[in-house]
């Protein structure tokens, strides 16, 4: 027998197919439909099809601003959300796209917190070429990123920061939705985007909220035009439910760090929090931190923002601050301060140049998938990882190199999968014998 799911209305009833057909033919859905639907796909009384029908709808017609808004909303409210008002001051988190070697959550929470803003953060695991926030702390011996909300709300108000993995509960709706744009290839549709990520971010309770918004050949959007639009989208629907929003559109034409695993990047924020080491990586890392401080209230602008932030490095309240995260969800918090301590894969693998000439392109996620056949990545949440291999980054773009020259090192355990890799990362160059431009780091910035 077919399924038929009906949402009620003023005493009036419409069924599922109802609403399809009104959105198939570019109808705009009303607050009451969408909340019918969303609810719908939380208890599965929409069936998948349905959704999926759905979904591929809203691809093709769109949402306008007002429909986008509302499924972010009762996506928000389809499960639990946090009351993070116990929680003394302004709560702060950040969200980015998704990239590789993208570690500024380890750079710039620490530091965020050392500035005095509380940093409520929740986060996820890679999936895919990107990597995942929750992956670099476990590589942390001891460390769990598993806690209660109780537990949660008395760690940010007692050290000021905290990054936990999501809760089952949060935002379930979202759960369903993703699944099905993965399958449906309805993954880069805009007002599916938005919904999917702030409808968590709202449930998470932050007040202050700075996304990074990817762009090139390691992002969701790999033009410049729809990351902007992306950005400028969350944060016009993300200001609307009276949270403070901004964003930032920066580069993933390359990996952002030079490192890329688990362990490794955990490594790279030490070196940046220690005040060893310069690059992209702590660019971005500044530049989001000191717009969280100037949405929060501490600085007017971000210049002072990105000011105060580099004290916090000269003076090492930064890695202080990283040392008490890792101490109070279990870590060792000798790690900052002594990096050896972090898992260490049993083998390097150089990947020579067979060319000479400039590096004038970098595939993103070819070196992301390249570190996932090495055992950093999974394809399916439930797949275990290597925590302690990767890909160090030898050569960026821009970059001279010679024949018989190292591109980069894999960092490999008897898991890996080292011919993979090797194709991927040769695939991942591209040069040529003049010195090309480099792209700009950061692309845009939307408040």
């Amino acid at each position: 027998m077919a399924v038929c799911a009906y949402a009620i209305f003023g005493g009036l009833t419409m069924s599922v197919i109802d609403l399809l057909i009104k959105k198939r033919f570019g109808g705009e859905l009303t607050r009451e439909e969408i909340r019918e639907f969303v609810r719908g796909v939380t208890d599965g009384s929409v069936a998948d099809y349905q959704a999926s029908a759905m979904l591929m709808a809203i691809c093709i017609n769109g949402m306008t601003a007002e429909e986008t808004l509302n499924l972010t909303m009762e996506m928000a409210v389809s499960g639990d959300t946090l009351d993070l008002s116990a929680i003394r001051g302004v709560k702060a988190d950040k969200h980015s796209t998704g990239g590789v070697g993208d570690t500024t959550s380890l750079v710039l929470v620490p530091l965020v917190a050392a500035c005095g803003v509380k940093v409520a953060k929740m986060s996820g695991r890679g999936l895919g070429f990107t990597g995942g926030t929750l992956d670099k702390l476990e590589s942390v011996p001891g460390l769990s990123v598993s806690m209660d909300t109780e537990r949660f709300i008395e760690t940010v108000n007692k050290h000021g920061l905290a990054i936990i993995g999501q809760t089952k509960s949060l935002a379930p709706a979202d759960k369903v939705l993703y699944a099905l744009r993965d399958v449906t290839g309805t993954v880069d549709c805009l007002p599916l985007v938005v919904s999917s990520i702030l409808s968590k971010k709202i449930a998470a309770g932050a007040d202050v909220i700075v996304l990074d918004v990817k762009t090139g050949s390691g992002a969701i959007m790999p033009t410049y035009e729809k990351s902007l639009e992306l950005a400028r989208t969350m944060v016009d629907i993300g200001n609307r439910t009276g949270r403070k929003f901004a964003a930032l559109v920066t580069d993933m034409n390359q990996p952002l760090g030079n490192y890329v695993g688990n362990a490794l990047e955990v490594y790279e924020a030490i070196e940046i929090l220690s005040g060893r080491a310069e690059g992209d990586l702590k660019t971005v890392s500044l530049m989001l931190g000191a717009h969280i401080l100037r949405l929060a209230g501490v600085v007017s602008t971000v210049d002072e923002g990105v000011r105060m932030l580099e004290e916090k490095i000269r003076s090492g309240e930064g890695l202080k601050k990283l040392s008490e995260l890792f101490a109070c969800e279990g870590g060792d918090p000798r790690v900052p301060y002594e990096p050896d301590r972090l898992p260490k894969a049993p083998k390097q693998i150089d990947l020579f140049s067979d060319a000479d000439g400039y590096v004038a392109g970098i595939h993103t996620d070819k070196i992301g998938y390249a570190a996932k056949a090495l055992g950093a990545g999974r394809e399916r949440k439930e797949d275990k990882i290597d925590l302690s291999v990767g890909i160090v980054m030898k050569k960026r773009l821009g970059d001279r190199v010679k024949k018989g020259k190292p591109l980069l090192t894999m960092h490999v355990s008897e898991i890996s999968d080292v011919p993979r890799a090797e194709a991927l990362a040769r695939e991942a160059f591209r040069f040529t014998d003049t010195k090309p431009e480099t792209p700009e780091l950061i692309r845009g910035v939307v408040e």
